[in-house]
């Protein structure tokens, strides 16, 4: 059986919320005292054997004024900081349509945005209809996508599926109906990019649910898949941890604290 390819994996921070506490973070804080919890958001690259993949397309600007985030540069931007131009990538992962996850889209014109069946039917139907489900999507991204879909530069998954030798797709819903969680051959072993499975180490080492949830069992059920599919716990990779940008090595001196190397060793937490 041939060997599967080892990528080098990124995580590039492009905006951050500083302004958040426990309270907003964690259903039943371990603290009931205000207290920050900032948010780092990221983008993801994937990279070696002749392929880059992009997951995720983040937020726009716009969305990040609207929501009072900070911005600190468009995904594109932070991508060719590591040599990868946005136009020339072939394929985008979209974790899941919320507004901090699907904004860029059109930063990526040559791509294939690969989607979970459950998580299209979900952002165009009728739950739709009611702000606590509606309103982590914004309608100008959920219509771009599906603009894309006449475009023939949708591809759809429904459950567990292999983009390429050594990166694999892996439906948890949870946080998101039709989130999925991406799985990544790297030479320290399986690495999980976990996106808003879990937000935070805290929420799957402590068992504590983060409160924008479409179904509790499924997020409790996708911390177990993150374990089962991950070397190790060290190899699980949270979605908004600004830990992450503290543990692994900058990707190229003067990106400290903007662009981590993932397939590399973490310091101990």
């Amino acid at each position: 059986m041939p060997s599967l390819p080892n990528y080098a994996v990124y995580a590039i921070r492009y905006a951050s919320h500083t302004g958040r506490t426990l309270q907003e973070t964690f259903i039943m804080p371990p603290d009931p005292h205000e207290v920050a919890q900032p948010l780092i958001y990221y983008v993801w690259a994937i990279v070696g054997d002749g392929r880059t993949v992009v997951v995720d397309a983040g937020m726009t600007r716009d969305n990040a004024a609207r929501r009072g985030r900070g911005y600190h540069q468009t995904p594109a931007e932070g991508l060719a900081k590591i040599g990868i131009d946005a136009t020339r990538v072939a394929d985008v992962i979209v974790t899941h349509m919320h507004w901090d996850h699907a904004g860029t889209w059109a930063d990526f014109p040559n791509a294939r945005f690969h989607l979970q069946d459950r998580e299209m039917r979900q952002a165009t139907g009728r739950n739709m209809l009611h702000a606590p489900l509606s309103r982590s999507y914004w309608p100008d991204d959920v219509v771009g996508l599906v603009r894309q879909v006449y475009r023939d530069r949708v591809e759809f998954h429904d459950g567990e599926d292999d983009l390429a030798p050594g990166i694999s797709l892996h439906l948890v819903g949870g946080h998101a109906h039709g989130l999925q969680i991406v799985r990544v051959s790297t030479e320290r072993g399986w690495v999980v990019l976990a996106s808003d499975a879990t937000h935070f180490y805290a929420n799957m080492e402590k068992q504590r649910l983060y409160p924008t949830i479409y179904d509790a069992p499924e997020m409790v059920a996708g911390w177990q898949t993150c374990k089962r599919l991950a070397a190790s716990p060290d190899h699980i990779v949270p979605g908004h941890d600004p830990l992450v940008l503290e543990i692994y090595p900058a990707a190229a001196p003067g990106l400290e604290g903007e662009i981590v190397r993932l397939d590399r060793q973490p310091k101990p937490r």
